[in-house]
């Protein structure tokens, strides 16, 4: 099949960011009284965005309390503050991505990256790790748009490039990402060194699920 378009999740995918989303939600949960998590319990529940990120932080006790939405939305500005101002301390783009998205450009695909990270944020990681005019479009959590698994968000991306979902690759590791791409009609490719178990792409339905940057830069040369 002849792709015209790639579009990488961001958290888990390109980037192993897992340390400075930890540490910038473990300093909100401070400042609000409540216990850290460790970097690996964040793996778990990264993903849905910074509010339901924020909400899944809280201890279970108060997660059933009255107005936990309200205290997890507060909590998730201030890690979005935090976060931007030191976005890239522990993040580390996964090996072989940069050449990977490369030889995507060198063959004339186009190339995007959808994320639930906030927009501001997102553009700073991507910005901050990948040579200008890398990605044709960055697009994060907005207030009042769509986010993944909402079939809009990639719809109005594809619109924006002027590409078919059939033609389209949707690329991530975790579940979200494979249920966004059979929302939006996407080939649904799964990552296995990101944050989710493998066995999670496979119960999620991914077509194909690859394991490292060598295979990735097999499947790119042989579209």
């Amino acid at each position: 099949m002849k792709f015209m378009c790639f579009m990488f999740d961001l958290d888990g995918t390109l980037v192993n960011t897992i340390t400075d989303i930890a540490a910038s939600m473990n300093k909100a949960l401070a400042l609000h009284s409540f216990p850290p998590l460790i970097p690996s319990e964040y793996t778990k529940i990264v993903g849905w965005g910074i509010k339901r990120l924020a909400f899944l932080a809280l201890p279970r006790e108060t997660q059933g309390k009255a107005g936990a939405e309200e205290l997890a939305a507060t909590i998730a500005k201030d890690a979005t503050r935090f976060y931007a101002e030191s976005p890239l301390v522990y993040s580390k783009a996964y090996p072989g991505m940069l050449e990977a998205v490369a030889e995507l450009r060198r063959k004339n695909i186009k190339t995007a990256v959808v994320t639930n990270k906030p927009d501001p944020v997102a553009r700073m990681v991507v910005q901050g790790l990948f040579p200008f005019g890398s990605f044709d479009r960055i697009r994060g959590d907005l207030p009042g748009s769509p986010r993944k698994p909402d079939p809009n968000v990639v719809w109005d991306l594809l619109m924006e490039l002027d590409v078919t979902p059939h033609e389209t690759v949707l690329i991530g590791d975790s579940e979200i990402d494979i249920q966004t791409a059979h929302n939006s009609n996407c080939h649904a490719l799964g990552v296995s060194w990101g944050f989710r178990p493998r066995q999670t792409l496979e119960n999620a339905g991914a077509e194909r699920i690859i394991d490292n940057y060598e295979e990735l830069l097999r499947f790119i040369k042989d579209i």
